[in-house]
């Protein structure tokens, strides 16, 4: 592998995670930040447990649980504060081991993050580092750096380059990428809460549906906390925030200390182009989507979570270029669904007029006591990838089953227990039923090891999906799914289904 390295543009959460993802596989990685220091501001306080599988590959998801506040549901409030509906998840361990969300001070994620990378072989973190330009070359790319302090510009090769650098991508401008509108703008004031003494409120986020005045509060960790409201059309911050005292009353929060109050646009776009060359686009640089499923930071890191791997495989010589055309591909249909199904939600909560709200009021009385309402409502589970060269959705194993992630569910090896990812090794890997409670792992290049499957997790998800066994990509996707009894018939070698693949 060349030592230049790939350069990681923005130390934010999604960049520090490639960062790490890359490292892990080897690869030398070097990190721009234009600001001197850390922003030390919160701004996203939401991750669901499949975005935690990145961290867990980045080696870190036991540090972030320790930040991290297990989210108790979702009460959806009428204006005058009545609870239309509750939704309750359970703070115990989900499919993947984790809590199914969690709620998170976004400063402490990146400390934590700083200090992996700091300890971390192989990455190298310049901060006061802008990028102002970028041009590609054989090689990757060639890039001019400002040093922020001294004005000095100096050149820098990259093997490769990944804009990380947000909504205001310096990258996704200079390879002439664009943003799509998928919705309008929508204009809300955000404020930053502590307070010393617990607040007397439900540990949930409670969505206020009313389209007077939307809004949200939600208990952070510890003694923070966060409130929201939409901004009326011409309204300005101002005026909102002076009242703050008495719109925090309800909630037992008008003596709250206001750390920060700021107006937040939330916008609904994708760029309408991620890659160009080795130079590609992840997290908010790559689309930007409304609050109201907490799925900002956990989109960004999917995207590199899946992305890392590709592109240490292409590095490496192991997988041509062609593999990097599957990373729009898979994640651009994955966020622009995400996006979209925030836009419907925020619309069904918080839309419409006096009409809307009384129709809403009552439809909402009937589907809180719907067991299939309440489990959509607090469900992690995303859409599957579609199909496409490293997603086979052949047959009905592979219709269920491809493209979605496997359960990390726990595993035991002799007298070792772990999380089946360890025994999944850092390839792909195959993973074969024998029967209940028995399954069989063959990663990449490695012997077949028969493990038990502790609580039957794995046994019953491969039932359900009518599978015998499944290819598993490095992300833990799977790449394709094969039925039970096909497993007892002689396996044709022309099929291509029969182990890992690159």
């Amino acid at each position: 592998m060349s030592n230049t390295p790939v350069v990681v543009v923005g130390a934010g959460p999604v960049g520090l995670t490639a960062a790490l993802l890359l490292a892990r596989r080897g690869v030398q990685v070097l990190v721009l930040e234009r600001q001197p220091a850390p922003y030390g501001q919160p701004r996203a306080v939401h991750l669901d447990d499949e975005a935690l599988r990145a961290l867990a590959d980045a080696g870190v998801a036991d540090d972030f649980l320790r930040i991290g506040r297990p989210v108790r549901g979702l009460r959806l409030l009428d204006g005058r504060l009545r609870t239309l509906a509750e939704f309750r998840r359970s703070a115990a361990a989900g499919a993947h081991g984790w809590p199914q969300g969690s709620m998170f001070h976004q400063p402490d994620l990146e400390d934590l993050l700083l200090a992996a990378v700091g300890r971390t072989p192989g990455i190298t973190l310049r901060a006061g580092a802008e990028l102002v330009d970028l041009a590609r070359d054989d090689r990757g790319a060639a890039l001019t750096v400002l040093d922020r302090a001294s004005g000095t510009r100096s050149p820098l090769a990259a093997a490769a380059v990944l804009g990380c650098d947000g909504a205001h991508s310096t990258v996704r401008r200079l390879v002439g990428a664009r943003m799509r509108d998928l919705g309008r703008p929508d204009r809300w004031l955000v404020a930053d809460l502590r307070s010393a003494a617990p607040l007397p409120v439900w540990p949930g986020v409670h969505q206020v549906c009313d389209p007077h005045r939307a809004a949200t509060f939600m208990p952070v960790t510890g003694d923070r906390y966060r409130w929201e409201a939409r901004l009326r059309p011409g309204e300005m911050p101002e005026e909102l925030a002076a009242r703050l005292p008495a719109l925090l009353a309800p909630f037992g929060a008008a003596g709250a200390e206001v750390v920060r109050v700021a107006e937040y646009t939330y916008r609904a776009q994708v760029a309408d182009r991620w890659r160009s060359g080795r130079v590609l686009l992840a997290g908010d640089a790559a689309h930007l989507t409304p609050p109201f499923i907490g799925q900002g930071l956990g989109l960004g890191l999917r995207d590199v979570h899946q992305l890392a791997w590709k592109l240490a495989a292409v590095l490496t010589g192991t997988a041509d270029e062609a593999l990097l055309d599957t990373h729009q591909a898979e994640r651009e249909p994955h966020a622009r669904a995400m996006v979209r199904l925030a836009l419907l939600v925020g619309r069904l909560m918080t839309g419409g007029g006096r009409g809307a709200a009384g129709l809403r009021r009552g439809v909402l009385a009937v589907a809180g006591r719907v067991p299939a309402v309440a489990a959509f409502a607090t469900d992690s589970r995303t859409p599957p990838l579609r199909r496409g060269p490293l997603v086979a959705r052949r047959g009905r194993a592979g219709r269920r089953l491809a493209g979605t992630l496997l359960p990390r569910a726990p595993v035991r090896v002799g007298d070792r227990g772990c999380p089946v990812d360890d025994v999944l090794g850092s390839g792909t890997a195959r993973l074969r039923l024998l029967a209940p409670g028995r399954l069989a792992v063959r990663p990449e290049g490695g012997p077949e090891t028969e493990v038990v499957d502790v609580g039957g997790a794995l046994t019953a998800w491969l039932r359900r999906g009518r599978a015998g066994s499944v290819v598993v990509r490095p992300d833990r996707i799977v790449r394709s799914a094969t039925r039970a009894d096909a497993e007892r018939r002689p396996r044709d070698p022309a099929a291509g289904e029969g182990g890992p693949a690159s």
